[in-house]
């Protein structure tokens, strides 16, 4: 497996050297597929642009942007991650062993951000097909304008949750502080039972589907009506 110190080798040369191992692996041009870096001393943008399926360990916590743009690669943070941990996130897996600082997967596209401690403001926001799995709690104004995916939060939820959303999924199986604008309480459908099951099991989750709350949008809100005006 591939080393790479970041108290000795440039940050910038890191990335390029693991975007091309990405590409050569998803064009079956290698096999070189588990990489490790070490002493990342919460640099910032680690990891970024990955376009391949391998899989890097981060041997311990990092700063801004950690695994920003993933697409197909799987990456663990064995630490902390800094604000926008998984950014605009494709596709692939991000695991974060401690806790996430603000807007932890934004805008994400696709693939599953998994932390396993607790995650700040602004979780999910404007999420866009993400999957996002939260052992701990979660922020104020977590899953704001999010437009689709699913948030899990098997602890509680800040104030504002889901304000202003569209058409993402929100379970939470502790208590919400506040819910945000067009947000509610929904069913608990067998098919969100079964997503919920689905999604706590690959993010390694120890609790049940039947303990969790879920919460979407009332649809009231989606164009803009003047009796609505002090909602928004």
């Amino acid at each position: 497996m591939p080393t790479i110190d970041l108290a000795k080798d440039d940050l910038r040369a890191l990335n390029q050297q693991l975007q091309t191992a990405a590409r050569a692996v998803a064009e079956a041009q290698s096999n070189e597929t588990q990489w490790r870096i070490d002493n990342p001393r919460g640099s910032h943008a680690i990891a970024v642009g990955l376009d391949g399926p391998i899989a890097v360990t981060v041997g311990g916590s990092t700063g801004y942007y950690c695994a920003g743009m993933n697409k197909e690669a799987s990456i663990t943070v064995e630490g902390s991650a800094g604000p926008g941990v998984a950014e605009n996130m494709m596709s692939g897996t991000v695991v974060i062993e401690g806790d996430a600082s603000q807007y932890a997967g934004a805008t994400g596209r696709g693939g599953l951000l998994v932390v396993k401690g607790n995650a700040a403001s602004r979780c999910g926001i404007s999420m866009k097909g993400i999957n996002i799995v939260v052992h701990g709690n979660i922020g104020h104004m977590s899953a704001f304008m999010a437009q689709s995916g699913t948030l899990v939060v098997c602890g509680d939820a800040g104030d504002a949750l889901g304000d202003s959303l569209y058409e993402a999924r929100l379970f939470v199986r502790g208590s919400v502080k506040s819910l945000g604008a067009d947000c509610v309480e929904k069913e608990m459908r067998p098919e969100h039972l079964e997503l919920l099951a689905d999604l706590l099991e690959r993010a390694g989750a120890d609790a049940r589907p039947e303990e969790f709350r879920r919460y979407g949008s009332a649809r009231q809100l989606y164009t803009f009506n003047i009796d609505n005006a002090s909602s928004y």
